[in-house]
């Protein structure tokens, strides 16, 4: 086409020319900092999310450290209208993952509120979401949990800030026995996940399980 002759695809951390169906090159791929999760063994997130709430597996794509790759690849994702970079970390996600006999009963993102919904014009979890759900053959629902609050958007919140409980979720429709993945793009202290798993637990008899692109260690 011809915007890919005078607007090429580029890669995302050195800025080479590369497929359009791409996010980086070959070799700054190698840089990404996977975490080599097992779903089901104990990884470093899900000690932290036993602190905060009774969880069955977890999972966590990348490491989300200072100046790396997978910090650029979701400030892309959120922030630069790339709401494409989410399939394509979907696709890692499922060279990697493995629900063996024991896939969760449905896929369910963290919400926005309605105002940042409008300003940002999409929700960076749900191609991501919805890709998975097709892979996997797992049901999502983008709505069984509602934001009930607007605030700033968490990078921009200091450590203290990020460590209170600014938003509050709750759920839509009523659930019960159900195995629930709990998605997410970063996770930093554990609070907004913890949040919402809550609010999944009593609902019902149900049981939480989590996935984020990148956990900041």
């Amino acid at each position: 086409m011809i915007l890919d002759i005078f607007f090429p695809n580029r890669c995302l951390d050195c800025n080479r020319i590369i497929d359009g169906n791409l996010l980086v090159c070959n070799l700054c791929f190698e840089q990404i900092h996977f975490t080599h999760h097992n779903y089901f063994d104990d990884n470093f997130i899900k000690e932290k999310c036993k602190l905060l709430f009774p969880v069955e597996n977890t999972f966590a794509l990348m490491q989300f450290e200072k100046e790396n790759l997978s910090r650029k690849i979701i400030h892309d994702l959120k922030y630069k209208s790339r709401e494409n970079v989410g399939k394509i970390v979907a696709d890692w996600t499922t060279e990697r993952l493995d629900f063996k006999n024991e896939k969760p009963d449905l896929l369910v993102s963290v919400p926005l509120h309605p105002k940042k919904l409008k300003e940002r014009g999409y929700n960076q979890l749900h191609l991501f979401t919805e890709t998975l759900s097709e892979f996997y053959s797992i049901p999502f629902d983008h709505e069984l949990i509602k934001r009930n609050h607007y605030s700033k958007a968490q990078a921009l919140k200091d450590k203290q800030h990020r460590l209170e409980t600014q938003h509050t979720f709750s759920i839509t429709k009523n659930i019960s026995g159900k195995h629930i993945l709990l998605i997410d793009d970063v996770f930093t202290t554990g609070n907004t996940i913890a949040s919402i798993a809550w609010e999944i637990l009593k609902a019902g008899d149900n049981k939480v399980s989590v996935l984020v692109m990148a956990i900041d260690a």
